[in-house]
């Protein structure tokens, strides 16, 4: 049923592709929860460097696309492009590591860059690497647990997106703790990756990547404006020079306005990449032209060279050339 705001967009599938090596528990908590109405995103492709992995198996029982290169023989960067490539040629748009059992170059996480994550079966900062559990055994810990977390080049030292605690028992081995911290792990990461990759449709979300580049511009204050947020620069005679819009008047999109340099260029954008940019209602007439942002692939740059741009259209010649100075370095 619609709102007042009209009827909601429901969003695309954001696209995710699983990387194991070996029996693909972990990747098929992840399939399972992609069968679920609500989950955020579809897994598109389950590959690995084991043709011989049985989590290649339980992927194209459910209809999984496959992919499987051995890496024994090649060097490591030629056997990652083959891998990319298949990646990429199944319009991955993030990766999900379930028990890759391959130490990744930095050219490959540069490529995937905060579009990588991982599980690990400790309290991250505590116990990287291997043995976590009967390290944490042997500290004392009154808690195991695990972590999802964005993969970076620093070993299980990406930013961390949840946790969960398991209890130690007292009769513990590292095995007993180990076959609890895993349930816990086909919990957490599901739901973990499932909030990370479906923040970019989530207008609270949105709305925090706009601000912040909007007031990363010389002089600018943020005052709502019949009912949404919008930027202008600062002191009594300020203009605006962005809006913020979710679902207004009836649209489906979330989005943020920018001064174009007029209805012609409004027109012209609108009809060339109807996919990015429409004509908002009321604001288009004036030169305004939206920019969607409840879509998969928002090129958060060109989102920012419009802001700038937009500003340049109403603020005053000194902080332009403040601008233009700062430009140079």
């Amino acid at each position: 049923m619609a709102d007042a705001k009209g009827p909601t967009k429901v969003p695309e599938k954001v696209k995710v592709a699983c990387l194991l090596s070996g029996n693909g528990t972990t990747m098929s908590a992840l399939l399972f929860h992609a069968k679920l109405a609500d989950c955020p995103y579809e897994i598109v492709l389950v590959a690995s460097n084991n043709p011989d992995a049985p989590g290649l198996g339980i992927a194209a029982a459910e209809g999984i696309p496959t992919f499987a290169h051995a890496h024994h023989g090649m060097d490591r960067r030629a056997h990652e492009e083959i891998m990319d490539a298949a990646l990429r040629e199944a319009g991955a748009e993030y990766l999900a590591l379930c028990g890759y059992m391959r130490i990744l170059t930095e050219d490959f996480f540069a490529g995937w860059e905060g579009r990588m994550v991982n599980t690990h079966p400790s309290l991250l900062p505590k116990y990287k690497g291997l043995d976590t559990h009967q390290r944490a055994i042997d500290a004392g810990d009154a808690f195991g647990g695990c972590t999802v977390h964005i993969v970076t080049p620093e070993l299980d030292g990406g930013p961390i997106l949840g946790q969960m605690p398991v209890a130690i028992l007292p009769d513990d081995t590292s095995d007993s703790l180990a076959s609890r911290v895993i349930l816990a792990e086909y919990q957490l990461y599901p739901r973990m990756l499932a909030e990370y990759v479906g923040r970019q449709y989530r207008p609270d979300w949105l709305l925090d990547r706009v601000q912040s580049l909007a007031l990363a511009l010389p002089e600018v204050e943020e005052r709502e404006s019949h009912g949404s947020p919008g930027w202008r620069t600062g002191g009594k005679t300020g203009k605006y020079f962005a809006y913020f819009q979710d679902q207004f008047h009836g649209t489906e999109h979330v989005s943020v306005l920018v001064k174009t340099s007029g209805m012609d260029e409004v027109v012209g954008l609108s009809e060339a990449a109807p996919g990015t940019y429409y004509k908002p209602a009321y604001y288009g007439a004036s030169g305004w032209v939206g920019i969607i942002l409840n879509r998969p692939g928002v090129d958060w740059d060109n989102v920012a060279e419009w802001l700038g741009r937009s500003w340049r259209t109403v603020a005053p010649k000194r902080l332009k050339k403040l601008q233009d100075a700062a430009d140079q370095f």
